[in-house]
């Protein structure tokens, strides 16, 4: 019988190449980085037991988890809004695992690991806004679109979580999105098109903005 070995890889593993892309003969106007390594968990209230569920979110992440479109942030978690009585819990390190947070949520929600099904790209820079702007109908200005909102969303048909995250040292929006890994590829390919004219920094990264 043949032995199979499953190795963990990131879906953008064939696409993504580190270095400079588009028009070279201007500053990078965009940083699209991919985010690698990292625990996600979405959490759906059952029926009848949102309450419930907001109560037991506080107590075990010492806040209040989203009811409405945005992201609220701890020095090891983050939750974002997927929906109605629903969040993604997005962390590093094993903290926040299926297994850690089942107990605490047994009786009022279910749980989904999302950690391998989906690619987190993160996008920066000062024409960040109007490569985005291209793929989605939603109004990224900072008065419409402030830091910690989120939405449920598209870009170019493709299903995604948005959301925005705290401004670079250099005062450039950071976005943020999550796609199916399915999807990864060919948004990843949509997005440097769009981007292409502005400039693009094209890195991978460890670490959680």
């Amino acid at each position: 019988m043949a032995e199979f070995s499953w190795v963990s890889r990131s879906p953008l593993e064939h696409a993504l190449v580190v270095g400079a892309y588009g028009a070279r003969d201007v500053e990078p106007g965009i940083s699209l980085t991919e985010i690698r390594n990292f625990d996600l968990i979405q959490v759906m209230a059952r029926r009848g037991k949102g309450a419930e569920l907001a109560r037991t979110a506080k107590a075990r992440f010492g806040m209040a988890a989203p009811d409405v479109p945005k992201v609220v942030c701890a020095s090891d978690v983050t939750l974002i809004w997927s929906g109605p009585d629903q969040f993604f819990v997005l962390s590093k390190g094993g903290k926040h695992t299926t297994d850690i947070l089942s107990q605490a949520f047994s009786q009022s929600a279910s749980l989904s690991d999302q950690s391998h099904a989906r690619a987190l790209i993160s996008v920066s820079g000062a024409k960040a806004r109007a490569m985005l702007a291209k793929l989605s109908s939603i109004d990224l200005h900072p008065a419409a679109f402030s830091i910690d909102a989120a939405a449920a969303t598209s870009i170019d048909h493709t299903s995604v979580n948005l959301w925005r995250g705290n401004d670079r040292p250099d005062g450039q929006a950071v976005f943020n999105l999550l796609v199916f890994a399915t999807f990864a590829e060919s948004l990843w390919h949509t997005m440097l098109d769009a981007a292409a004219e502005y400039g693009v920094d094209i890195r991978h990264s460890e670490e959680l903005g």
